[in-house]
């Protein structure tokens, strides 16, 4: 099912509109979600790839950028699966509220387990900085973070000696009613967070956290032309659970921007200042480039913020999909000031030119010719 694309997964067309995908998206969660095959790992695969699937569908950017480049084109915002945004979950728990919680739905509600549920999240994420250079040619970092562990003395429960009493907030029953206007919404208990049960009396070792925090290092491989608002997945590095499995680290990155150059996706732009005798004789000049130095052959007359295109001179795209380019744009200079033989040899190149030199008078002429005639 692996070798399938997310289309063939949920078993709709490229061409489906949201209401189709998430339609599609209920019925496969129902037919392979763990619950309703216990003991079925092909099927909890199988469940695992239709959420992977729909988290990258239901989301606009992640199914344009899908829809280009496939999956390859996702690993830059947080491995196979993609970005995991926050909307898509909001969805996915909505889902799973109707389609196994009873309420509206006419099942039976089904409470987890306490000693299954983890209080943190596996996956977590940590933020980073990088300078221009860094983010442009690739890196090797060192990251420190900090990763939960489940606190052994209470097995992870935060209570003391792991025992659990009935949670007073939802009265075991790990939901609780919200009224909105007229309508009464069932959310998951926040206290507990949906295992009904609560600590009798706080854990001394974790503080009734649940939880350890241990500090480590790993040493991260930066892709040439990572951008800011990249993800890039460290597997098996993230928080640890109950059970002893492990999530991911995320490693998001920020970069810093350059005093010269401009970055625009994989292109880059410079300002390339011109004194406006150069742009006039259509000079040759050297200007810098992110691996040198380039030669720019000014045209006769370059004209102020012409642009000039080096091709694949900018950033190598982060998926391997070849090099953006370089954009010189050009910002000619004037005298702030001219002393009297200057002026004079303003004059006379400018006489030197004849009537070209003097385009506007015969505009100008005809302008105010015109101007004369409304008032006759």
């Amino acid at each position: 099912m692996e070798d399938l694309s997310y289309y063939e997964i949920l078993e709709v067309s490229q061409s489906a509109d949201k209401t189709t995908i998430k339609k599609a998206y209920r019925a496969m969660a129902k037919k392979y979600h763990p619950d309703k095959n216990p003991g079925d790992k092909e099927a909890e695969h199988k469940f695992k790839l239709c959420n992977e699937a729909y988290q990258c569908l239901s989301d606009e950017q992640q199914k344009s950028i899908y829809d280009r480049y496939g999956k390859e084109g996702l690993q830059g915002m947080g491995g196979g699966g993609g970005r995991r945004s926050s909307a898509g979950f909001d969805d996915l728990g909505s889902m799973f509220e109707e389609m196994f919680n009873g309420f509206g739905g006419g099942g039976s509600r089904r409470r987890r387990n306490p000693a299954d549920v983890d209080k943190y999240p596996l996956d977590m994420n940590v933020d980073m900085r990088l300078s221009f250079d860094e983010a442009i040619f690739g890196c090797e970092k060192e990251v420190t973070f900090k990763y939960k562990k489940a606190c052994k003395d209470c097995k992870g429960t935060g209570a003391k000696n792991g025992k659990l009493s009935t949670c007073k907030q939802c009265g075991g029953q790990g939901q609780v009613a919200m009224q909105q206007g007229f309508m009464t919404f069932a959310q998951t208990c926040p206290a507990c967070q949906g295992t009904g049960t609560a600590a009798t009396d706080k854990c001394k070792s974790c503080k009734g956290r649940g939880y350890d925090e241990v500090k480590e290092s790993v040493s991260v491989k930066i892709p040439a032309g990572i951008d800011t608002g990249n993800r890039l997945r460290v597997s098996g590095k993230g928080n640890i659970g109950k059970n002893g499995s492990r999530g991911d680290l995320y490693v998001t990155f920020e970069v810093a921007q350059d005093k010269h150059f401009i970055r625009d996706d994989n292109d880059v732009y410079i300002e390339i200042p011109v004194f406006f005798t150069q742009a006039i004789t259509g000079e040759t000049i050297t200007i810098p480039s992110l691996t040198g130095e380039l030669e720019l052959k000014l045209q006769v007359g370059t004209r102020d913020k012409q642009r000039f295109t080096f091709r694949s001179e900018g950033i190598e795209d982060v998926h391997g999909h070849g090099k953006g380019n370089l954009i010189a744009i050009i910002n000619i200079q004037y005298p702030e000031k001219l002393n009297d033989e200057q002026k004079d040899l303003i004059a006379k190149l400018q006489s030197s030119f004849g009537i070209e030199s003097t385009p506007h008078e015969g505009v100008l002429e005809s302008a105010i010719d015109k101007m004369k005639s409304w008032f006759k």
